[in-house]
This record gives structure tokens, sequence and C-alpha cells, in this order.
């Protein structure tokens, strides 16, 4: 054979090569490449950014009894003069609110623990997002605001040390049962807002008196490796969803352990009637959530209860135990919603309800307006699917919003109620190798009535 003619066949092969890999390329659930950005996926090294401020050398005491907020932010304001990596080393530190600058980062040393302050007196008043509203509230123990490049990272916790504040909710439940979650006052552990490329990795994250992490209007952010954790006994501890993602896009969430008395991970971005005019909502594109476990919480994902729009979202490769629900399709009649193009893949596990899609009417107010157009879900593709539960198909059909063009593929469920009739209440369904066992009993059983059914009223 010439030089020429294997030339020529080697660029055959090549562009046959070249071809198939394209074809094979991972997509967005609407057909679009998913970026080499969601593959890249590096430990964060301190050693590049700056220098290293470990804040029992400029005065914090290794004490956990006395408050040194201003301590650490002292510390924080002098590293962002030049950049530079705040090191909390071991050993337990009592904080309220700090406030990350442009240049800095957070790594936290094995055994070193940021613990939050109980008393609501020792955090500020800001304006802040929650909700699906902006208002005057409490800050995070953990704040980042416009920042490009912020990190946080190490083998450490977070410690919102929320046993105070949960049982102080549960009293004011008790005494009035339509309190909203924000009127018992309490703040979040990280909250990150109108920031870019942010990386949170290896930490461990709990007891939050209210949402664990919260990220507002922010793009490429990856959660790596993070162990996320809040009890539903012997105390519940109240909304500690692990991760609510706010408006944002091209977001990563991978290699997570989420346990936590409320979702898991939520889509949110915003609530009324004109919920999509107000700028400070938003929708959130291109999620992918992938390789986490799942331990117990209310809805491994929830698109609401504050959501407007949610496209191209991939939650893959993962297993979920305990959780009540896999899916939860908040539909809120008073808020103009569209949940589509979303993907489940690759999940196995139990959980007490597979799909659960409702009208969700917790705290309804259409402000005087007239009510929204009806709400949509469409194009959600669930397949390769390997799960028992008590309900299979708990989907309601509503007036006041739309589920169709599903797709459904390589389903073996288990369940004690299959409820295959709710099927009919979408429009459009395409079934492929469904496979719903009815059975007799389960190895696990769940709560008659959780969190999540009372909050659903």
């Amino acid at each position: 054979m010439t030089f020429q003619n294997i030339s020529k066949l080697c660029l055959t092969f090549s562009l046959l090569f070249s071809f198939s890999g394209l074809k094979s390329q991972d997509k967005f659930p609407d057909g679009t490449a998913i970026p080499k950005w969601f593959k890249e996926n590096k430990p964060t090294d301190i050693n590049k950014l700056g220098k290293k401020y470990i804040i029992t050398d400029f005065g914090v005491k290794n004490d956990s009894t006395i408050l040194q907020t201003k301590q650490v932010q002292n510390i924080i304001d002098e590293a962002s003069k030049n950049g530079g990596v705040i090191v909390v080393p071991k050993g337990t530190f009592l904080i309220s609110s700090l406030f990350f600058k442009q240049g800095t980062h957070l790594y936290l040393e094995n055994g070193a623990k940021l613990k939050g302050s109980d008393d609501i007196n020792d955090f500020p008043v800001v304006t802040t997002r929650m909700e699906g509203q902006t208002v005057k509230y409490f800050p995070a123990l953990i704040n980042a605001d416009g920042l490009d490049g912020f990190t946080i990272s190490g083998k450490g916790t977070l410690d919102g040390n929320g046993l105070r504040f949960w049982k102080s909710f549960w009293k004011r439940r008790e005494w009035n049962p339509k309190c909203t979650n924000m009127d018992e006052m309490r703040p979040r552990i990280i909250y990150v807002s109108n920031s870019k490329n942010i990386q949170i990795e290896g930490i461990t994250v709990k007891n939050s008196p209210f949402w664990s992490t919260h990220y507002y209007k922010s793009q490429f952010v990856k959660l790596l490796n993070l162990t996320i954790l809040a009890p539903k006994e012997p105390v519940k501890a109240p909304s500690t969803d692990a991760i609510d993602i706010d408006a944002c896009s091209n977001f990563l969430v991978k290699n997570c352990y989420m346990s936590v008395n409320d979702d898991a991970i939520a889509l949110k971005g915003g609530k009324g009637p004109k919920a999509d005019t107000d700028p400070n909502n938003g929708e959130n594109r291109n999620i992918i959530i992938e390789d986490n476990t799942f331990g117990f919480c209310h809805s491994a994902l929830t698109c609401g209860s504050e959501s407007i729009h949610n496209y191209n979202i991939i939650f893959r490769n993962s297993t979920v135990k305990d959780a009540s629900r896999l899916l939860h399709l908040k539909m809120r009649p008073d808020t103009p919603q569209n949940y589509e193009y979303i993907t489940l893949d690759n999940i196995k596990g139990n959980v007490k309800t597979f799909i659960y899609a409702k009208g969700w009417n917790q705290f309804f107010d259409l402000k005087g307006e007239a009510r929204p157009r009806k709400g949509l879900a469409n194009n959600i593709t669930i397949k390769n699917i390997d799960l028992s539960c008590e309900t299979a198909f708990s989907i309601e059909k509503s007036d006041l919003f739309d589920l169709k063009d599903f797709t459904f593929e390589n389903l073996k469920i288990k369940a004690l109620k299959p409820e295959m009739e709710n099927l009919s209440n979408i429009q459009n369904l395409k079934q492929t190798k469904v496979n719903v066992t009815k059975v007799a009993s389960l190895t696990q059983s769940y709560d008659k009535k959780d969190d999540s059914d009372i909050a659903a009223k």
C-alpha cells in the first residue's frame, strides 16, 4: 500500500472516530452539548491562592465559648488587600456572619470547625434573598456576594448549631400553626450570590438553623465531595434544604452526600403572579447533579416551591435511600411556572414516592392580581430506574397546570401502591420497558405523614 493510500486510510479512520465522538458526546436534555467545564474537576490548590492567613496567628483564640466574628472578619478584610486564604486550624471557633471579599478564600483543616452562634441577636439584619423574595432578613454564617473565583475547601466543618432554632420553630408552630418558615428568625450556613467561578469542596456542612446552602444568581458553580447533614430526630431540623439553587446557570453537584429534614436539592427562582417579570428573579439553566448519595430527605430533587423556569436539568448516576420522594414537581397556582427538559437517569434505591406532581398551596397569595397562566411541566425523561417505594405515581390532574411530553424508559419499580391510573394525567406519555410490580410489603417503612405532606396542603 502506498504512503498516499495509507494517509487517506488514516484520515478516513480519523474522521470516523471524530464523528463517532461527536455523536456520543454528552448532551443536555434539549440536545445541546455539555461544555467541558462540567468534566474538568480539579481539587482546590490553596498554595496557588496567595498568602495563608491562619486565624490563630492573628489573635483568634482556640476557644468555642467566645464569639470571635469581628476578629475573623478583620482577618478577611486584611487578606482582601492582596488576596489570600483564611485558614481555620483544628479546633472549634464560634462566629455569627462572615462576609468574604474578592480575592479571599476559606480553608478548613481536618478537625477545624466554624460553629454558628445560636443567639439571633449576634446576627445583623441585611437585604438578602429568601424564599423567592429579596427582603430584609438574616445573612448566613458564610457570605460571598459579587465574587469571582471564591472557594471553600478542606476537610473541616461548618456547624450551624441549629438545635435552639429548631426548638423555637416548633414551639412557634405549636402556638401558631400558620406561621411561615421565615417567622422564626434563623440564619443559613452558606449563601453565595451574584458570583461566578465558585468551587466548594470536601467540607461537612451540618446542623443548619435554616437552609444549609443557598446559591443565588450565580454561574459556573461546582459543589464537590460535600457532606450536608441535618437531623430528623430527636428534634426535626425544619427547612434545612441541603442545596437551594436560585436563578443560577452552569451548576454542578457531584459526589456529595445529603441527608436533611427537607429537600436535598431544590430549584428555586421566584414566586408570585408577576414573578417572571421581576428582575430579582430568574431561571435555573444547565444544572447537572450526578454521582451523589441521598439519605433521608423530603425530596431528592424538587422543582419549587418558589420557581418559575427550570431548563436543562440532569439528575443521574445516584443512590437514594429513605427519601420521601425522588422527584417532586411543586405546581404553585399563584406563580407562572415552566419546568422543562429535565432528565433523571440511572437512579437506584428506595423512596416513599417515586414521582409526586401536585398543586402546592402553602401560603398561596395572588397579591390582588389575576391568576397567572397555567403551570407547565414538559419534556421530562426518566430512565434506567431501579427503586422500591410505597407509592409509584402520585400525580394529580388539575385545571391549573399541565403535565405533558414525558418519556419513561427502562423502569423497574416495586411499589405497595403503583397507582398506574394516575399516568393518564400526563399528556403524550411515552413508555418503553416500564415494569411496575405491586408488592405486599417492603423492608423499609416510612412515616405515615411527614413534614412535606403537611406543607403541601
